[in-house]
C-alpha cells in the first residue's frame, strides 16, 4: 500500500448512511432558516437585503447623491458579502425598489424595475438605484458602535449581524419567505398607526394585543384594496401570530347614457398580478362562467383602471361583483404568519406585541451602545481639550520644548503632567491651529461638552430615560414621515359591514324557457322553449315518456326516488337538442333498487309533503331536499316495509289536507297538524285497520274553496267536507259520488 493509500485510509470515517444524511440535512435545514429565509423581528431584514442596504452605503448611494448602475452594486455585493448568485441579488434588490411590492421603499429606482402586470425589471446593466430615506433611517448610527459586525465570507470586510433600525421595517415593510419546514408571511402597515402602537407600548407596557389594534387597525397594502372582515378575526390573527386577511378590489360604478353603466375596478389585491388576473376574467367569459358580463377591457396608466361592461343594464353591479369575487383574485386572502428570528438567532411565531416588544428592546440595546459611544468620544474629545488649555497657557514653553528637545513627547508629559493622548496631540497640531487656540474657546467647547455628558449619564442611568428616549426618537420619526401624505395615508380601507351577497351559480345561467321530457327507460333531455307537454315526442325503440315539464334553465329539478333519497341536476346541464338525451344515471347515482316517484322543479321557499305507502308523512321546504352531490340526500328514513309513495306540493292558500287509501277511505283534516322536518320518518297521516291496505293520494287544498278532483275528463269539486273532516291518523269515510276508483284526485 502506497503512503498516499495510507494517509486516505486514515482519514475515512465510519458513518450509518442515515446519520451522515440527517446531519448534512439539519446543517442545511439551519442555514437556509437563519441565512436566506426568514427575517430579523429586530431589523426585519432577510441577509441579502441587509447587505444590499450596507453595500449601498458603502457606495455613498445616499438620497442626495446620483445613481449608480445597478450591475455596480450587485457586484460589489456579491464579491464583499453574500456569496451567492447576482440573479438572487439583483432580484432581491428590484423588490426594495418596487411601489406595488412593499409599503416603503428601501431603495430608489430609474428606468424599469418591473410593474403590477408581472412584467420583470430590465436588466442590471441598464438600470441605476440608489437608497431612500427609509433606508437611511434603517442604518442610522451604523457607525457608532450600535451593532455588531462580523467577517464577511471572505474574511476580508466587516459587515453588520443586525441594523440599529429604528424604522421598523419588519411591520411596515412585511416580509415573506420559506424555509426548510416553516414559512414567514407578514403584511405591511401603516408608518403612523405602528408609531402610535410603539408609542402607547413604552407608555403602557401592561396593553392587551385588543388595545393595540386601535392604533394598528390591519394590515396597509401598497396597491390598496379593502379589507373585508370583522375585528375579532383581526385581533385573533393578531394574537397568535398566524391567521387571514380577506382583501378585495375596490371598485365603483360608472353611470353612462340611456341609463347604462360600467363597473371600474381602481384597486387590487395585494400581490395579484393585472395582467393574469384579467386574463383569468376573459377565460371565465369565454367559458360562459361569467355570462352577466358583455366585455372587459384594461384602460391603467399610472393608476390601475379596469372597466368591466355588464350585459344588461338591468343587472345589479353588486351581484356582478359578488360573483367575481367568488371567482376570481378580485378577492384574495393574505396568510399571516409571523415567523421570525429573535435576537438569539430562534426562529418562532410571534404574536404582534410580542414583535413590537422586540424592537423596543433592540431600540434600547441601540440607544445604549450610541450612549456610551457617545461618551467615550465625549471623553477622549475632553482629555484633548485639557492637554490644549495646558498648551495654550504655557505656550511659548511648549513652543519652546518642541524646538529645542529631541523627546519633546516625553519632556511635555513629564513637565506638564499630560498623558500620552494630549502629548500626541498637541505634537500633531498644525500651525494653522495655534491662532485658534483660544482659552475661551477651549473652555466653552470643554462646558458643552461636559453638559452634554452629564445629559447622556444620566440617559444611561435606568431604563425609564432610555424607553422615554426611545419613545421621542419614534414621535420624531412619525412627525417626518406625516409630511408625506403619499406615504402616511392609509391606502387600504378596513370595512367591516361590508355586505356579502352569495349568489347561486343559477343565478347567472341565462333565463330560457326550456321542456325536460324523461323516458320510461331513464333517457333525459331538454328542449327549448315551453312545447305542449302532450306532444309527440321521439323516443328509442320500446322507449316511452314517463314524465314531462317545463321549467327555465336557471332552475333546480328534484328527484324523489321510492327509497327517501332525492337528487338535483341543474336545469341548464340536462342535455339539449334532437337526439335522445343522456341517461340520468350518468348524471346522479340513482339506486338500482328504487324508483321515480315524482320530478319537479325546486323552488326554495315552497313547502312539499312527502307521505309514505304506509301512511307516514312530514312537511319539508324544497330547498331541504336539494342535493349538492351525485350521491342525493336522504330526506326520508324508510323502513323495510315502506317506501315514499307521494310528494305532495303544498299551495300557497292552502290550509287543508285530503288523503285517502286504496281502501277507499277519505280522511281531511287541518295541515297545520303536521310537522315539519328536514328529515325523518314522519307522523301517521292516515290510520289503515285493513291488512294490506296503503295510502292511494294525498293533496292540499283550501277549505274555502273546496274539494276538487278529476274523473276522466269530468271536474268535480265538494264545498263541505265536514263529513270527511277528522284529526290527523284517523281513518276517514267513503268518498264522495264521482270519485274515481283508482282513488286518485288527478290524472298522473
Amino acid at each position: 500500500m502506497s503512503e498516499i493509500q495510507q494517509e486516505r485510509k486514515d482519514v475515512i470515517k465510519v458513518q450509518q448512511l442515515s446519520d451522515a444524511i440527517s446531519e448534512r440535512y439539519l446543517a442545511y435545514a439551519m442555514s437556509t432558516i437563519v441565512s436566506r429565509s426568514l427575517p430579523d423581528v429586530r431589523d426585519g431584514l432577510k441577509p441579502v437585503h441587509r447587505r444590499i442596504l450596507y453595500g449601498m452605503r458603502q457606495l455613498k448611494l445616499d438620497p442626495k447623491s446620483g445613481y449608480k448602475k445597478c450591475a455596480r452594486v450587485v457586484g460589489d455585493v456579491m464579491g464583499k458579502y453574500h456569496p451567492h448568485g447576482d440573479a438572487s441579488i439583483y432580484d432581491a434588490m428590484v423588490r426594495l425598489a418596487q411601489g406595488f411590492s412593499v409599503r416603503y421603499p428601501l431603495v430608489m429606482g430609474q428606468g424599469n424595475f418591473g410593474n403590477i402586470d408581472g412584467d420583470s425589471a430590465a436588466a442590471m446593466r441598464y438600470t441605476e438605484a440608489k437608497l431612500s430615506d427609509a433606508a437611511l433611517a434603517i442604518m442610522d448610527g451604523l457607525d457608532e458602535d450600535s451593532v455588531d459586525f462580523m467577517d464577511t465570507y471572505s474574511g476580508e470586510e466587516q459587515e453588520p449581524v443586525v441594523m440599529p433600525a429604528i424604522f421598523p421595517n419588519l411591520l411596515l415593510n412585511g416580509s415573506n419567505g420559506i424555509a426548510v419546514g416553516m414559512a414567514t408571511n407578514i403584511p405591511p402597515h401603516n408608518v403612523l398607526e405602528v408609531c402610535d402602537a410603539i408609542t402607547a407600548l413604552i407608555k403602557n407596557p401592561e396593553i392587551t394585543i385588543p388595545e393595540l389594534v386601535e392604533y394598528i387597525k390591519a394590515p396597509d397594502f401598497p396597491t390598496g384594496g379593502i379589507i373585508n372582515q370583522d375585528k375579532q378575526t383581526t385581533i385573533s390573527a393578531y394574537e397568535t401570530g398566524r391567521g387571514t386577511f380577506k382583501i378585495r378590489a375596490k371598485w365603483e360604478r360608472e353611470d353612462l347614457a340611456y341609463g347604462n353603466y360600467q363597473i371600474v375596478i381602481t384597486e387590487i389585491p395585494y400581490q395579484v398580478i393585472k395582467s393574469k388576473l384579467i386574463e383569468r376574467i376573459a377565460d371565465l367569459m369565454e367559458q360562459g362562467k361569467l355570462p352577466t358580463i358583455g366585455d372587459i377591457r384594461d384602460e391603467s396608466t399610472e393608476d390601475i383602471r379596469i372597466v368591466i361592461e355588464p350585459k344588461s343594464r338591468t343587472i345589479d353591479e353588486k351581484i356582478i361583483m359578488a360573483q367575481l369575487f367568488s371567482l376570481t383574485e378580485l378577492e384574495s386572502k393574505f396568510a399571516l404568519n409571523m415567523n421570525v428570528l429573535d435576537k438569539n438567532c430562534v426562529p418562532r411565531v410571534m404574536n404582534l406585541k410580542e414583535v413590537l416588544s422586540a424592537y423596543i428592546d433592540h431600540q434600547v440595546e441601540v440607544l445604549t451602545r450610541r450612549t456610551n459611544f457617545r461618551l467615550k468620544n465625549i471623553a477622549h474629545r475632553l482629555e484633548i481639550l485639557e492637554g490644549y488649555l495646558t498648551a495654550y497657557l504655557n505656550l511659548d514653553r511648549v513652543i519652546h520644548i518642541i524646538r529645542e528637545y529631541d523627546d519633546a513627547k516625553e519632556k511635555l508629559m513629564e513637565e506638564f503632567k499630560l498623558t500620552e493622548l494630549q502629548a500626541d496631540s498637541i505634537l500633531n497640531m498644525k500651525l494653522r491651529s495655534l491662532r485658534k487656540l483660544e482659552e475661551m474657546e477651549i473652555r466653552t467647547e470643554a462646558d458643552n461638552l461636559r453638559k452634554e455628558q452629564a445629559d447622556l449619564q444620566l440617559l444611561n442611568s435606568d431604563t425609564e430615560h432610555k424607553l422615554k428616549k426611545v419613545s421621542e426618537q419614534v414621535k420624531n420619526m412619525r412627525a417626518v414621515f406625516a409630511k408625506n401624505k403619499k406615504l402616511s395615508a392609509r391606502l387600504t380601507q378596513i370595512d367591516e359591514t361590508t355586505e356579502n351577497i352569495v349568489v347561486p351559480v343559477e343565478a347567472f345561467v341565462p333565463k330560457e324557457p326550456i321542456t325536460i321530457i324523461l323516458s320510461s327507460k331513464g333517457w333525459i333531455k331538454s328542449i327549448k322553449n315551453h312545447v305542449d307537454l302532450n306532444s309527440d315526442f321521439s323516443f328509442k325503440d320500446g322507449d316511452s315518456l314517463d314524465v314531462a315539464l317545463h321549467a327555465y334553465t336557471n332552475d333546480k329539478i328534484l328527484f324523489a326516488m321510492s327509497n327517501g333519497q332525492f337528487f338535483t341536476l341543474d336545469a341548464n346541464k340536462i342535455p339539449s337538442g334532437r337526439g335522445y338525451g343522456d341517461p340520468v344515471r350518468l348524471m346522479i347515482d340513482l339506486p338500482i333498487n328504487a324508483s321515480f316517484v315524482r320530478i319537479f322543479v325546486a323552488t326554495n321557499d315552497t313547502e312539499i309533503i312527502l307521505a309514505t305507502k304506509n301512511g307516514y308523512g312530514f312537511k319539508t321546504k324544497m330547498s331541504d331536499c336539494i342535493a349538492q352531490t351525485k350521491t342525493g340526500r336522504q330526506v326520508v328514513n324508510i323502513s323495510d316495509d315502506d317506501k315514499l309513495a307521494k310528494v305532495c306540493i303544498i299551495g300557497k292558500d292552502d290550509d287543508s289536507v285530503a288523503i285517502i287509501g286504496d281502501n277507499r277511505k277519505l280522511l281531511v283534516f287541518d295541515l297545520a297538524e303536521i310537522p315539519s322536518f328536514t328529515r325523518g320518518k314522519g307522523v301517521i297521516l292516515q290510520k289503515y285497520k285493513e291488512p294490506k291496505t296503503y295510502l292511494a293520494d294525498i293533496k292540499t287544498f283550501a277549505k274555502a274553496e273546496g274539494l276538487k278532483w278529476q274523473n276522466g275528463a269530468r271536474n268535480f269539486k265538494v264545498d263541505d267536507v265536514s263529513m270527511w273532516s277528522g284529526k290527523r291518523a284517523s281513518v276517514g269515510h267513503m268518498p264522495p259520488d264521482g270519485f274515481p276508483k283508482s282513488n286518485k284526485f288527478s290524472k298522473e
